[in-house]
């Protein structure tokens, strides 16, 4: 039975007991689990010996008009599929456990994190590189395992970990999406029938530039007009941005070289934010 920590010294006494040639796993989560978050906790369990899971949705990564207040938080539903997955523990911190009044210390990361989402996103990545140091810091993992969904805070937490020299392997599970190539996200639930059936078309967006890839094109600004017309195409949809980006420095790039490229997109279906990517590589292939 997984066991249910909710206090940072409940997390460190739990750590401490693990034998000491254990291999731990730490899947970090803000909960409203589904079918990609298990396939990451998976990859967890096959590469260690015991697994933690958190589920905090994080106050600090979210902007004022964004949708803290309404993040979907079916507790018990997560708890249960933490369990049936055989998951060690998991922390279920309070707010205030990790965001005590009158913290003033946040981790920065000030070059990957200034593109894309952190563009429009003020704010978002230093709350999230805060909490996730912090929950390094509390669970003292050898691996954690993030979601290539979100491509962007992957590289965030890479370079932090880099940085800062911790001492923590990072693992990317791969993208989990339904028949039709959405990519499955705990916002989905907030997409009526209309939106739900545009969405997929975001997928088909990056489909279709990374075809026109395999074909030979190579210019970006080409691979990237090639995406935002097959999104022009539906007006449910509100693009926020569609880039084609070096894979780890996010940087803008004019050709795609041997490095190969991230193709990264974010829309808007009414007040629902979805953000989606695909990586290409120098051969052109899926």
């Amino acid at each position: 039975m997984t066991t249910i920590l909710r206090t940072i010294a409940e997390v460190r006494a739990w750590r401490g007991q693990l034998p000491a040639a254990h291999r731990v796993a730490f899947v970090p989560t803000m909960g409203a689990l589904h079918v990609g978050h298990m396939s990451l906790v998976h990859l967890a369990r096959d590469r260690a010996d015991v697994t933690i899971a958190s589920i905090f949705v994080n106050p600090l990564q979210f902007g004022p008009t964004e949708d803290l207040g309404k993040y979907p938080r079916p507790i018990e539903n997560d708890l249960a599929l933490l369990d049936a997955a055989a998951v060690g523990a998991v922390f279920l911190p309070s707010v205030h456990e990790l965001c005590p009044d009158g913290a003033s210390t946040f981790v920065v990361e000030e070059s990957v994190s200034r593109h894309l989402c952190g563009a429009v996103r003020p704010g978002h990545f230093r709350g999230v590189a805060t909490i996730v140091l912090k929950l390094f810091n509390i669970v003292s993992p050898h691996l954690a395992v993030f979601g290539q969904k979100d491509a962007q805070q992957c590289a965030v937490i890479e370079r932090m970990v880099r940085d800062l020299n911790l001492r923590i392997e990072i693992v990317r599970g791969p993208i989990v999406r339904e028949s039709d190539g959405l990519a499955l996200s705990s916002r989905n639930v907030y997409l009526d029938a209309a939106a739900r059936a545009a969405a997929s078309t975001i997928f088909a967006s990056l489909e279709a530039a990374r075809q026109a890839f395999a074909g030979g094109e190579r210019n970006a600004v080409a691979l990237a007009a090639i995406g935002r017309s097959v999104l022009a195409a539906k007006p449910l949809i509100e693009l926020q941005y569609w880039e084609v980006r070096h894979p780890e420095s996010l940087e803008e790039i004019e050709t795609v070289g041997p490095s190969g490229a991230l193709l990264a997109v974010a829309a808007y279906l009414g007040s629902t934010r979805l953000i989606d990517n695909l990586t290409i590589n120098p051969a052109g292939l899926p």
